[in-house]
């Protein structure tokens, strides 16, 4: 980007700093596979829990907590799907090149919207679930558990980079009180999640669930019509949200891309593209924003 600066007459083409990042944080993963290494792929419950869990960083605690990762359950994962946390550490092999990438990509939150918080994000091995959370606080990431989401972006760089942009975006959200779930509706829940898709392309060049327009390509009007059945639904055991993967006939998450789709739509329209930004992350009042976006089921966009 570029700014016009007037200077003794003369127009000068200045270029515009990019604003620092968020710190990335990857210890926790390196210590991990110290751990993993010493004991041959296959530690313990006690040596989780002493050389592993004991040593978490600030974020991977707030993760566990969240996440109820317990040593007994990071045993289990890696007795039943070793081959999990194998292709786990081709992508920590890519940690390096993947935070140069995040640092610009998340680094632009402060000019799409200037209030930004700008916690850090930690990776760390869980599980192998869930991919990932955010709060307020920041990001977290189970590397094992994205590393394995090749649905969804088939590049690993790719997907770190856009699913992350996607979580940050929720950071945001939870600062600003507009993710609060109690009694979240379908339209809440859509809006909130496809403003951290969109607003996350923003950031990224690209969304994290590639998968959605794909699937519902030609199919537009006919998914879309449905939603506006449900709008009012709760969210939490909806068909649109926190569903799984789905089938090819109705895959999971699909309320993602619908509110991608709105979340688009109002942006498109907006004269003013920050004041959009804005409202897409405070989402005050979800039905009127709705209203305002001239979204309809199967618009061209």
């Amino acid at each position: 980007m570029i700014r016009t600066v007037l200077a003794a007459g003369i127009f000068a083409l200045l270029p515009v700093a990019s604003a620092p990042g968020p710190e990335i944080r990857t210890a926790d993963v390196d210590r991990f596979y110290a751990l993993y290494d010493a004991t041959g792929g296959k530690p313990d419950t006690a040596r989780i829990q002493r050389d592993y869990l004991d040593h978490a960083s600030d974020g991977f605690v707030a993760f566990i907590k969240m996440r109820r990762i317990t040593a007994d359950r990071i045993a289990a994962t890696l007795a039943s799907q070793p081959d999990l946390y194998v292709k786990a550490r081709g992508c920590a092999a890519q940690l390096p090149a993947i935070r140069t990438r995040l640092a610009a990509s998340l680094g632009k939150m402060r000019t799409l919207y200037p209030d930004a918080r700008l916690p850090p994000v930690t990776l760390a091995i869980g599980r192998g679930k869930p991919v990932g959370t955010a709060n307020a606080d920041g990001v977290m990431i189970g590397l094992e558990a994205l590393c394995a989401a090749d649905f969804m972006v088939a590049d690993p760089r790719d997907r770190f980079v856009h699913v992350i942009a996607h979580e940050y975006v929720h950071v945001q959200q939870a600062a600003a009180g507009s993710d609060d779930e109690t009694g979240t509706t379908v339209l809440k829940a859509a809006l909130l999640e496809g403003g951290a898709e969109f607003i996350g392309e923003l950031m990224s060049g690209a969304v994290s669930y590639q998968h959605l327009p794909r699937i519902t390509r030609k199919r537009e009007a006919a998914f879309e019509t449905g939603f506006l059945d449900d709008i009012d639904k709760p969210a939490e055991g909806s068909r649109w949200l926190y569903n799984g993967r789905g089938t090819a006939d109705w895959p999971g998450d699909l309320g993602y891309w619908v509110g991608y789709r709105i979340a688009k739509a109002y942006y498109t329209r907006a004269g003013d593209k920050r004041a959009a930004v804005r409202d897409l992350i405070e989402l005050r009042d979800p039905k009127a924003l709705l209203a305002a976006s001239g979204w309809t089921p199967g618009i061209r966009l």
